[in-house]
């Protein structure tokens, strides 16, 4: 019995002006599984990922989420049908305490719903959810402005912001940029069980070796195409891709 397609890209395209930043990538995303989006700097990962949410205003191709033809849709909207997504560039709310970071999310109309209105106690809500994502439940870092956070912490607290919405789709945008070793191996075995809750991952990723132990496929991006699919031994053998990273992550071993 196959999966239901959880997530179906059509074709999209995006032109700034002359550039083509991404140029009719298409792929389909099973409830339940993992895809990395890799490729080279300036490659369009980030842009993809930008449409697909409702942050950026696509040229041309649609985007489907559970049989839904979200396309166009405000990022709010996206959210609220349980696409959750983290930003390269993470900007909590940095004078406020970690855990009141989590305060907004917790009370969003998703959670209201899902929860049948009741809300619960949110403050204990948001410590749980920091602990999951590595912060000492017993220390005063949870209670400590975020603006003090050391920068593996400020990514952790941004994949809490995410769970905060209770998302079935998490996209991921480079959660590893700036984690020290020791910081990513200690989240990925927290991103494992995710996986196996039945949670959907897009991971966008330039450590392709920390990349490889939660997703199952991995989609090649060069120059906003599209130039290869499938397992990451697949993708990593393909001759267009090796050449696509000559100098950068293939011969660095990463």
């Amino acid at each position: 019995m196959s999966k239901e397609i959880i997530l179906e890209v059509k074709d999209l395209s995006k032109n700034f002006g002359g550039v083509k930043a991404v140029n009719q990538v298409s792929f389909q995303l099973e409830r339940g599984g993992a895809i990395g989006i890799i490729g080279p700097n300036g490659s369009g990962k980030s842009t993809l990922i930008n449409l697909i949410t409702g942050f950026v205003k696509l040229s041309s191709g649609q985007v489907h989420y559970r049989g839904k033809n979200i396309t166009g849709l405000a990022p709010h909207k996206i959210v609220n049908l349980g696409v959750a997504r983290s930003f390269q560039m993470a900007k909590p709310y940095y004078h406020m305490s970690v855990f009141k970071n989590l305060i907004i999310p917790l009370f969003s109309p998703r959670v209201r719903k899902l929860a049948g209105g009741k809300y619960g106690d949110r403050d204990e809500a948001a410590i749980h959810l920091l602990e999951d994502v590595g912060f000492e439940r017993d220390s005063n870092v949870p209670y400590k402005a975020a603006g003090s956070l050391p920068h593996g912490y400020v990514k952790r607290l941004e994949l809490a912001r995410c769970l905060a919405l209770e998302p079935d789709l998490i996209i991921l945008d480079e959660l590893f940029s700036g984690m020290s070793m020791s910081e990513v191996a200690s989240i990925l075995p927290f991103l494992e069980s995710l996986r196996e809750e039945g949670k959907t991952l897009i991971m966008v990723e330039h450590r392709l070796r920390e990349l490889f132990r939660v997703v199952d496929k991995a989609i090649v991006l060069n120059f906003g195409h599209k130039i290869a699919e499938g397992s990451p031994e697949e993708v990593m053998n393909n001759e267009e891709v090796r050449k696509a990273y000559l100098g950068s992550e293939v011969d660095s071993g990463a």
